[in-house]
């Protein structure tokens, strides 16, 4: 085999590649194995079919394209580690010259990693937001705490916004009802607007016993987009009491005996919330910066693969919870172009943050051991709900370790960088990273 690489640009290459015929023999061979394994001849075993008879069956034509299709990636290889490449994604195949009997001249066009140059780190400084914590977000914490607590006790009065219905209802179009379109003993927030458009204004002002007629229009079964009339009947009207803010309060809803310790308690965690936020501020400004100031190109290719990667997420996504891209379109007011473009957009830094990663890990050699290796491979399988080996054979099948260990590897030199930047608050002050790592694990530890 010989070879030549030609630059493309600082991210792409094109190999030029001509492999003898005398070098095809084996996969050749292996093909006719191969196709005679397939194909019953009378008077002939499977697999002892000679070469001749499945040329005049199936056609030498599609014995060499087998065998050059199984010879193409190998020789791409051999060329990768020739020149000493680092290649990223898919190369893109084009056979320029090929006769039987004579050599397989073809190209290669395949994304390659860049030379990045990673700025000193410790010149790299950042600014994130101030922490601050108010008392009124505490009382926002103590208010969700009490609504969890709350009971609903039946009123004899008209229904209000915040009260909690029980309803019957039922629909009609032209006089006709809608299958499907009835309902009893349905229990409601008002205001939620959880159901029907028109059902809150409605049932507001309506007692136990009364009922009303709304029109709505309906978005599924054989009547979507019909205007439909519906009766709604309120069989008793709940208010929500919310219990008394004291300590007794404090010992139902909490390890705590007063309502102060209570407030203490949320108001720690509320800070270890904003210590996080801080943390990840930081590292979005920081890699933000890095990738600029290394001017880290995009490879086009890789990008490419990204974007449809993720919009094939998104789909599968929609569809798991019966949406189409076309619905999420229409709710977003957005076109299919204005997607594709922020899909590009995030996958390029994306992309390119990984880039400047692996090459500072290259830099700082990072290693990653085994038991890192099994701490994220643990991790992701709780995640995805599975048992921790189901997970890793599910990942060797797919190919996809690899893909796993490269993002340990990126996190450990995400890690050295956050090490070494300066990062400050809005008012001056330098930011601890010891006081946001403590952070992170106190809340990672109560995410189990």
């Amino acid at each position: 085999m010989k070879s030549t690489v030609e630059t493309l640009s600082p991210t792409r290459v094109r190999l030029a590649i001509e492999v003898p015929f005398v070098e095809l023999e084996p996969s050749l061979k292996k093909a006719y194995r191969e196709i005679g394994q397939q194909i019953q001849i009378p008077g002939f075993r499977k697999g002892k079919v000679p070469p001749a008879i499945i040329d005049q069956r199936v056609g030498r034509g599609t014995v060499l394209n087998e065998a050059v299709q199984e010879a193409i990636p190998q020789n791409i290889l051999s060329a990768v580690r020739e020149h000493d490449l680092k290649t990223l994604g898919r190369p893109e195949v084009e056979i320029t010259e090929f006769n039987d009997g004579d050599s397989l001249n073809f190209t290669a066009e395949v994304d390659v990693r860049p030379e990045i140059t990673v700025p000193d780190l410790t010149s790299i400084e950042v600014t994130v937001d101030e922490l601050q914590v108010g008392d009124s977000e505490i009382d926002e914490q103590v208010t969700n705490l009490r609504e969890r607590f709350a009971t609903l006790k039946t009123v004899e009065r008209p229904a209000a916004e915040g009260d909690y219905v029980q309803i019957d209802l039922r629909a009609t179009v032209d006089g006709e009802e809608v299958p499907g379109g009835s309902a009893s003993n349905i229990s409601h927030e008002v205001g939620s607007k959880q159901l029907l458009p028109g059902l809150d204004e409605a049932v507001v002002g309506l007692s136990a016993g009364e009922d009303t007629t709304f029109t709505t229009q309906l978005v599924g079964g054989d009547f979507a987009g019909r205007d439909a009339d519906v009766v709604v009947t309120v069989r008793t009207v709940k208010e929500k009491e919310l219990p008394e803010l004291d300590d007794d309060f404090a010992q139902m809803a909490s390890e705590f005996d007063t309502i102060e310790e209570l407030r203490n308690d949320l108001r720690e965690r509320v800070t270890r919330g904003k210590r996080v936020e801080q943390i990840y501020a930081a590292r979005d400004k920081a890699l933000e910066q890095l990738v600029e100031a290394a001017d880290v190109p995009a490879p086009e290719g890789v990008v490419r693969d990204e974007v449809e990667s993720r919009k094939q997420a998104m789909v599968d996504q929609l569809e798991r919870i019966g949406a189409s891209l076309e619905d999420y379109l229409a709710a977003e007011e957005k076109t299919e172009e204005q997607i594709d473009a922020e899909l590009t957009e995030a996958a390029t830094q994306g992309v390119k943050v990984q880039l400047l990663l692996d090459t500072l890990a290259d830099a700082e050699d990072v290693q990653v051991s085994d038991d890192e290796f099994g701490h994220e491979i643990v991790h992701r399988a709780q995640r995805a709900g599975m048992a921790p080996q189901q997970y890793y054979d599910q990942l060797v099948r797919s190919g996809a370790a690899g893909a796993v260990f490269g993002d340990v590897r990126r996190g450990k030199a995400l890690a050295a960088v956050m090490e070494r930047i300066t990062i400050k608050d809005s008012a001056g002050a330098e930011v601890s990273l010891d006081a946001l790592r403590e952070a992170g694990e106190q809340e990672h530890a109560h995410e189990h």
